[in-house]
């Protein structure tokens, strides 16, 4: 299967995923009706206008930090703190815009809105037994790490199997949220525990 035609297969698995038969505004009526700042915040520095998959391209900034950071061998703890504050970041953007973004776009948990993932990206990729450095096999064995992150990550998102489904319902900034961090907290689970039967 093609990678997109993958995504369709999940995405029939939830009926409340981010789809809808009317066309998305522009981003430049979504940026005019919120502002550039704004926008950027919510959509992950545009990520989230990539369409389609925007989910997908909005949840790529936590893993490809963490990354290269192991790649350029700096120690675990800093990785750490990076994806908290990317977390962080997420949660206030979906939070503080959420609702001034589902007016923007004249939809509830609109597609191009990708705050949430990257927040709930940010919590899948915490405390992975990162290798410092590109040598001994260290840049393969981050690469799979930061891989099995995400595609465990999206897969889950994509899916959203309950709790996190039931979660879709609240309004506003946390309904965008809430299910990502949800999702983010079991793809955290499901990847902890695959990589600590491998080591």
């Amino acid at each position: 299967f093609a990678v997109p035609e993958i995504y369709l297969i999940l995405l029939k698995l939830n009926p409340m995923s981010k789809t809808s038969s009317a066309p998305l505004p522009p981003a430049s009526v979504v940026i005019s009706r919120m502002g550039f700042v704004r926008s950027m915040y919510i959509t992950a520095g545009g990520l989230g206008f990539i369409q389609p998959m925007g989910g997908t391209w909005g949840s790529l900034p936590p893993v490809v930090v963490a990354f290269v950071m192991s790649i350029l061998a700096m120690p675990v703890w800093q990785i750490n703190i990076a994806l908290v504050l990317l977390g962080l970041v997420g949660c206030v953007a979906c939070i503080r815009f959420g609702s001034l973004a589902e007016e923007a776009f004249e939809r509830k948990d609109p597609n191009p809105v990708v705050a949430d993932e990257v927040a709930g990206q940010a919590i899948a990729t915490l405390a992975l037994p990162w290798q410092m450095g590109c040598e001994d096999g260290a840049f393969w064995h981050n690469a799979c790490l930061a891989g099995s992150a995400f595609i465990v990550f999206r897969v889950i998102d994509v899916i959203k199997p309950p709790p996190a489904r039931n979660l879709e319902h609240i309004k506003g900034g946390m309904g965008i949220l809430v299910d990502d961090l949800v999702a983010g907290a079991m793809a955290l689970v499901v990847v902890q525990v695959f990589w600590q039967l491998i080591y």
